[in-house]
């Protein structure tokens, strides 16, 4: 009896996890992923030129969201600014702190990849009579992203996963969803199990789509070459 009330609340419980992740963990991912690679590439750039004022404002917030915890960050901003009168809704509240802390590792990553461009790319660029700023669009960004492309695959992977903490400030994410059905099953290890595999299977997934993109840039690579 004890086996079949058990799949039975497994079997029940896997759609109510499952759709909040298509609809709530996947989006919040997604939209704090693109935020973070436009904050990335300009945190980058910034360093790359080093411009020095913007590359300390750069390198301080970097210093900053890569030094404290994920979660001390969420805090603070969904339940420390209302002090002082900036209330923020509890999913644009995630895609904030997710977008700035995962730009900040990101950013790293990119300053990274562009460093590993040859100088000479660049000089190319200004022999045929283009701007700074158009050898970085045509030339070297194109390079480094492509070096960049494994560790930011990395990086999106691990942030589908990070998505579980945002249930701390109430989004309601799969974790969310998955702690409320174990409040009212008490069926922690199986339930806790169940949505473990749910991100197993997401992560899987990314990850399949990260070695074909592998793939297809490797082929680019050897054409070019």
């Amino acid at each position: 009896m004890i086996n079949e009330r058990l799949l039975e609340i497994l079997a029940d419980s896997f759609w109510k996890i499952l759709l909040p992740g298509l609809t709530v963990t996947i989006p919040l991912t997604a939209v704090s992923f693109t935020f973070a690679l436009i904050i990335a590439v300009a945190a980058a750039l910034v360093q790359f030129a080093r411009i020095k004022v913007l590359r300390q404002i750069a390198r301080f917030y970097i210093w900053v969201f890569r030094g404290t915890p994920l979660l001390v960050q969420l805090f603070v901003v969904f339940y420390g600014l209302p002090n002082i009168g900036i209330l923020i809704d509890p999913f644009p509240a995630a895609v904030l702190v997710f977008s700035l802390n995962e730009g900040a590792y990101c950013a790293e990553t990119i300053r990274a990849a562009l460093e590993a461009v040859p100088s000479g790319q660049l000089e190319a660029g200004y022999c045929v009579g283009m701007s700074y700023l158009q050898t970085m669009r045509r030339i070297i960004l194109p390079q480094a992203m492509r070096t960049a492309f494994p560790p930011l695959s990395n990086s999106l992977i691990a942030m589908v996963k990070d998505t579980s903490l945002a249930a701390n400030i109430t989004v309601t994410e799969m974790f969310m969803v998955t702690q409320r059905i174990v409040a009212r099953t008490w069926e922690p290890l199986a339930l806790y199990m169940e949505v473990g595999i749910i991100y197993l299977i997401f992560s899987t997934v990314l990850t399949r789509l990260q070695r074909m993109g592998e793939q297809k840039l490797s082929v680019h690579q050897r054409q070019e070459d």
